[in-house]
């Protein structure tokens, strides 16, 4: 366990020390991007990985994104609060769904579809307030006259962002490490196993749902106000939606749903294959990572349920131990 400490807390004090060290912008920009979305897609396997399956968190990460975007651009209010207020009104929303689904025992795909109905319902809000949120068109935060950059959350530098965002990784991997070794880990897995034995064993079945997917949506929503902090630019289609949903699942079950870095896996795959297929085929790419998700979505959980991830640490827990070892 020692052990196990000391690689974490080199690997942190070496992922601290990279910007410094190592100041390329495109390079520190994609490491901004896979730490952003290595936490939504963590907040996302919360729910996952007690068969809780939603595709309604494309939903909170556009309410994150353009709440706190418009309450700065139309009230002068800061991220600072409006990233709280957004985190809230995420929440809410999630109590509004999720309570009825699981008070009434609506589980499996029905559950899957009523969150996919969420994300549908926030991307066709955003899409026709266009007077207000841009429509389709996207939207833009104003910029925070000069020397008000920390009231507005904007940093030119990419090092500060870096920095942001791997704080919230971090964050994201001890919420997850926090769940799992809570009791609420064990009622969930009661519960995704047999909710009628877990509620005759004194589980309190809806109230343990609710709090998993609060965590997970308060999560979600922060993660899509920091995206829209740091690309200074949001659109229906990059924050909220069926396709951001689909997103995340595709890249928690490829990286590893059951691992907590296999999100952060799944990040890398989703951030770096979007690049690849920007750089390599400009427009003509347009919606091809969507088809590829979909299609390495089909094949992972066939051919490897656990991911990437999660199946490494399976073949390495079964390997023979060398002769002579104890």
């Amino acid at each position: 366990m020692n052990s196990r400490h000391a690689a974490w807390g080199i690997g942190l004090a070496a992922l601290i020390a990279l910007p410094f060290v190592y100041r390329d912008p495109y390079h520190l920009h994609i490491l901004v991007l896979i730490l952003i979305w290595s936490f939504a897609y963590t907040a996302w396997s919360i729910m996952g990985r007690f068969g809780l399956v939603s595709l309604g968190h494309g939903g909170f990460m556009g309410v994150g994104a353009y709440i706190t975007a418009l309450l700065w651009n139309h009230l002068g209010v800061s991220p600072w609060i409006g990233i709280p207020v957004s985190m809230v009104a995420a929440g809410i929303l999630a109590l509004i769904v999720a309570y009825p689904c699981f008070r009434f025992r609506i589980t499996g795909h029905y559950f899957v579809l009523v969150t996919l109905a969420l994300s549908g319902i926030v991307l066709q809000v955003i899409t026709a307030t266009r007077d207000y949120t841009g429509g389709s068109l996207g939207y833009t935060p104003n910029r925070a006259p000069s020397g008000h950059g920390l009231m507005a959350l904007q940093f030119d530098d990419k090092t500060t962002w870096y920095l942001i965002a791997l704080a919230v990784w971090v964050l994201g991997l001890l919420i997850w490490r926090w769940v799992d070794r809570s009791m609420s880990r064990y009622a969930m897995e009661a519960i995704s196993e047999d909710e009628d034995a877990a509620a005759a064993a004194g589980v309190n079945v809806t109230a343990e749902k609710l709090k998993i997917t609060l965590i997970s949506a308060l999560m979600t929503a922060l993660a899509g106000a920091l995206y829209c902090q740091y690309q200074m630019f949001i659109s229906p289609d990059t924050v909220s939606g069926i396709a951001v949903s689909l997103q995340m699942v595709f890249a928690v079950i490829v990286g590893g749903l059951y691992v907590s870095l296999g999100p952060t896996v799944g990040a890398v795959i989703t951030i770096l294959l979007a690049e690849v297929l920007r750089i390599g085929f400009g427009t003509k790419a347009v919606g091809w990572d969507n088809l590829v998700y979909g299609v390495l979505l089909v094949i992972f959980i066939i051919f490897l349920p656990k991911g990437i991830l999660g199946s490494v640490l399976d073949r390495l827990k079964t390997q023979p131990k060398p002769s002579g070892s104890k």
